[in-house]
């Protein structure tokens, strides 16, 4: 079989194209030497660093030694800014207990004038410019969260209560509070006074209540 002649480089080839892969050149009759096979492409000149590849830099010393004291001075200022919220709302805590405190101890000692008024407003004795005076005062108390407590009929509290009398009564179904004979005062849930009352328990042998029974 006979080879088509090579056309020049640039052209393109039509057709098959046939190769000649006889051992033996027919024309000739001499054995032919196989052809060297292509070498596979090696690395580029100049190693890794001429294709663009950098290798892993070590770690700098110097770097990871700064980095520690930073993580460290962070931690440092964490806690200090911990201790000072906790300072600050223990200040703050404290302010409020002793606005609290110096504020019970200024309505306790006109506690003697407030009663001074209720037993006049009782005995229908507060009027004219004495009248004018005691509203004002109660209502300034009033501002400042003094809060008067105790009636009559109420159920009895031991804890706001102070029970300077005792009796039974047929007209109650539990302990309660059957005369004041002094009002207690209060600012928010701190007890300045509490309330000197009468107290009347259930008659013993009684009708029991249906709630009860």
């Amino acid at each position: 079989m006979t080879t088509p002649p090579d056309k020049g480089e640039g052209e393109e080839r039509e057709g098959p194209v046939i190769r000649d892969k006889r051992r033996i050149d027919p024309e000739t009759g001499q054995v032919r030497e196989p052809a060297a096979t292509p070498a596979a492409p090696g690395p580029p000149p100049g190693g890794a660093a001429a294709s663009g590849a950098t290798a892993p830099e070590a770690a700098d010393p110097q770097a990871v030694e700064l980095q520690a004291r930073l993580d460290e001075r962070t931690l440092d200022l964490q806690r200090l800014k911990a201790e000072y919220d906790n300072y600050r709302r223990r200040v703050e805590r404290d302010r409020v207990a002793v606005r609290e405190q110096a504020l019970a101890n200024v309505l306790n000692e006109l506690l003697p004038i407030l009663d001074d008024i209720g037993r006049a407003r009782d005995h229908e004795e507060l009027v004219g410019g004495f009248k004018s005076v005691a509203e004002t005062l109660e209502a300034m108390t009033g501002k400042l969260g003094l809060e008067r407590y105790g009636e009559k009929g109420e159920p009895f509290d031991p804890t706001v209560h102070e029970a300077l009398m005792h009796g039974f009564s047929p007209d109650v179904t539990e302990t309660s509070v059957s005369d004041v004979l002094q009002p207690g005062y209060r600012i928010g849930e701190r007890i300045l006074r509490p309330a000197r009352v009468a107290v009347a328990e259930p008659e013993a042998g009684g009708e029991v209540p249906p709630a009860e029974a």
